[in-house]
Parts: C-alpha cells; sequence; structure tokens
C-alpha cells in the first residue's frame, strides 16, 4: 500500500511565488534558463541550473556549479525568499491550460515504494541522468523539483481536493507560458489524515513524468538509510517530493517524430511502401490529426497524409504492441526508414504535441526533415497497464503537459 506523509514544506513568500517559481530544470537548456533569470536575483534557476551564473559554457556538471546550487539554496533561504513552514502540511497543486483544470495532492512519497516497485514507472533511465539529479539532492539535502506521479480515482481524496480548493488559494498565477497555477496549503488535521490514510489503501502509484528525478531521490534516500547504523524508517530522507494526480485528470498529449530523409527513397516509393501495411489517404495541405488510435498523420512534400494501420499490423492484447509508437516504429521508421534505435539515431527528432502540428510542417517546409509523422496519443489507461505488467514503454511515448512548476514547494531531507 503506498505510503506518504505530510511535511514541513520550504517556499516561497506569497508575494514572491511568480519571481521564484520557474520551468522545471530539464525541459530548457543553460541558455535559456540564463535569459529566463536575466535581472532576477530570486530566480529558482540559480539553485536547479546553477551553472547560469559561471561564464558561458560552464560544465554543468562541474563540482562547483553543485556547490554553487547549495550557495544559493541558502542564500534564498536567508533572504527569506524561501522559508520553511513550521508544521507539517500536505498541499493541494492546481494546473490549468485550455480552460482545463488538473489537481494534485503534494504529498512526501516514500522511497520504499519506490525501491519495492509499489511507486511503478513505465521507462527506462539514463545512469548520467541519474547521478546528475543524485549529486543534486546529495548537496542540497533537500528535493528542490517535484516528481509527477498518478494514482487510481479516489472518493475520499476528490472530496478532499474539492474541500481544500474551495478555500483561498495561498498562490494564483498565470506564468509566462499562459499556464495557471494555483496552490493550497492543507492545514486541517482531519484532512491531513484522511489523505494519509487513503493513499494507504491504493495499491500502486504510477509516476507519470519524472523518471530521473524520481529514481535519484528514491536512491538518495537509500544511500541514506544505509549509512545511518540507527536508520529506523521514519527519517525524512525516507521521502520524496512528489505531486500525484487522480489519473483522470491527467491528460497524456501526442509525441510526435521527424526524420530527416527518405532512407534513399523517392516521395512515390516510400508512400508505396507505407500502402504494404496502412491504408494510406491523402488529405492535401489541409493540416490533418490523427482520429483515433492506430491512425496516424504523415506529412510529406507539402501534403498531409490519414494512415491506418491494417488488421494484423498490431496486437490490442499486448500492452506495449498495441501502442501507436511500437506500430510507427516498427513499420515506418525501423523496416522503411532504417531507424533501430529512437534514442540514438541523429536522423530523428521528436517534437512534443504541445507545438502544435504545425511546428511539423515547419520542419520538413524548411528543408530540415523530410517526413513527419504525428501519433494519436497513449491514455492513461495504457500506461498504467504497461506500468501494471511491468513492461517499458518505447522512447518518446508520452507528454504531459503543464509540466509542474518548480518552486512552489520545497522538501528537506533532514526536517
Amino acid at each position: 500500500m503506498a505510503k506518504v506523509k505530510p511535511f514541513k514544506g520550504v517556499r516561497p513568500p506569497r508575494h514572491l511565488v511568480t519571481e521564484v517559481a520557474s520551468r522545471p530544470y530539464d525541459v530548457l537548456n543553460s541558455e535559456e534558463a540564463r535569459a529566463e533569470a536575466d535581472g532576477n536575483e530570486k530566480s529558482l534557476y540559480h539553485i536547479i541550473k546553477p551553472e547560469i551564473d559561471f561564464a558561458p559554457g560552464t560544465d554543468e556538471h562541474d563540482p562547483a556549479v553543485y556547490n554553487k546550487a547549495v550557495e544559493n539554496f541558502n542564500h534564498f533561504q536567508q533572504q527569506g525568499w524561501l522559508t520553511q513552514d513550521s508544521d507539517e502540511h500536505y498541499y493541494i497543486y492546481a494546473q490549468t491550460m485550455n480552460g482545463r483544470t488538473q489537481y494534485g495532492i503534494v504529498v512526501a512519497a516514500n522511497v520504499d515504494d519506490y525501491m519495492s516497485g509499489r511507486i511503478k514507472k513505465h521507462e527506462l533511465t539514463r545512469r548520467d541522468k541519474e547521478e546528475d539529479r543524485m549529486k543534486h539532492v546529495r548537496v542540497n539535502n533537500a528535493n528542490i523539483e517535484p516528481v509527477f506521479l498518478a494514482f487510481p480515482d479516489n472518493t475520499a481524496l476528490q472530496q478532499v481536493i474539492d474541500t481544500v480548493t474551495a478555500g483561498e488559494p495561498e498562490y494564483d498565477f498565470v506564468a509566462p507560458d499562459g499556464f495557471g497555477h494555483h496552490f493550497w496549503v492543507v492545514s486541517d488535521t482531519n484532512l491531513i489524515e484522511t489523505i494519509t490514510k487513503e493513499f494507504e489503501k491504493i495499491p500502486y502509484l504510477y509516476i507519470a513524468d519524472g523518471h530521473h528525478r524520481t529514481a535519484a531521490a528514491a536512491l538518495v534516500g537509500n544511500e541514506k538509510a544505509k549509512a545511518n547504523p540507527e536508520h529506523k524508517g521514519n527519517e525524512e530522507y525516507n521521502f520524496f517530493l512528489a505531486v500525484a494526480f487522480p489519473a483522470s485528470h491527467l491528460n497524456i498529449i501526442d509525441y510526435n517524430r521527424v526524420v530527416k530523409d527518405l532512407n534513399g527513397l523517392n516521395a512515390e516509393q516510400f508512400l508505396a511502401k507505407l500502402e504494404e501495411n496502412f491504408i494510406v489517404e491523402s488529405k492535401g495541405n489541409e493540416t490533418y490529426h490523427p482520429t483515433e488510435l492506430h491512425n496516424f498523420s504523415l506529412y510529406l512534400e507539402g501534403n498531409w497524409y490519414s494512415l491506418t494501420a491494417k488488421k494484423g499490423t498490431y496486437n490490442d492484447a499486448d500492452p506495449i504492441a498495441v501502442l501507436d509508437v511500437t506500430v510507427s516504429s516498427d513499420l515506418i521508421l525501423r523496416d522503411i526508414l532504417g531507424i533501430h534505435d529512437l534514442r540514438t539515431d541523429k536522423r530523428i527528432d521528436f517534437v512534443g504535441g504541445i507545438r502544435g502540428l504545425e511546428e511539423l510542417k515547419r520542419r520538413v517546409d524548411s528543408g530540415e526533415m523530410a517526413v513527419a509523422l504525428a501519433l494519436y496519443p497513449v491514455s492513461m489507461k495504457q500506461l498504467m497497464d504497461i506500468a501494471d505488467t511491468g513492461n517499458i514503454m518505447p522512447p518518446k511515448t508520452t507528454w504531459f503537459e503543464p509540466k509542474l512548476r518548480s518552486g512552489l514547494v520545497i522538501h528537506k531531507l533532514n526536517d
């Protein structure tokens, strides 16, 4: 059963939240972070991307950069830009995009739940990325940024969310990207107890986004447990910062592909090969969006096409084979275009659906890419089925939006 606890959050005063809060560390590069933080000494980027305080080109993995993160974290607290709550709380964090709001519960999730598989993953992680975030957690002795979890819908937890969010939010602002962020402190002891007890009834939590952050946070907690001869299991390092959303609140958007060449084929030959496994329909120059599972959108030489996978080319009874990312990876990218490893092949790139299909058209029309492929988004049920069966999704399958805003609350590992 899932074990979570309230915690004494470290967070900005209400009047400073828009100056402190930032996008997650992994959605922008160092130069973009430097530009966004320009003129703002209170930006969280000084902690989560501290290389911006060094000369451009400085290696973000230099020990001096990690040390700067600690220095900045301490400075923020000394200046009162981040202050710690005196009592343990849960928090409710809501995000609004395109008129739709999703509500999550900010918790301290349990390290043992991750290590034992009660917090389930659906993606592989890279050791180098894990180690980077582990160093960041170690030196700060804190989870500066949350991980993004999902859980099966729970009526009692939804009632808690509804009760808390009927009140005045602690933070309520629209970020520069146009997404709304709303944040409440759960102070009522009965509601806090309800949250803890209801999560105990939930058998599994699911990582929606932030696999490397989750692994890093849990591994550092595990390290600390092993290094403590008086370890009891209730120490703060046994928990890490997470925002857990009811699965029905979440919406996975498409994650699309662009390829630099047609593997020696001309457009006519390429389309002919597609017809072996797909029903190919020309849609002209009007943007075409995939309409359902196993239907794809293709953009080639100024024209849009609908591709519908023929029966027998997929297996709806297999949680991996049913995925459109598997169908397209096998039958188009591998068999026709000769792309065998999505993680390493330099001929392919990936475009989050938040950028729209116009971005696919732009990259092909510019000559940078030869062909674009848009996929119907994965469902939360598919994600959870894959995690439940112990399978791993192919690379670049899910894109969650909006991303969690960093800096609304931080979890210290020693208090």
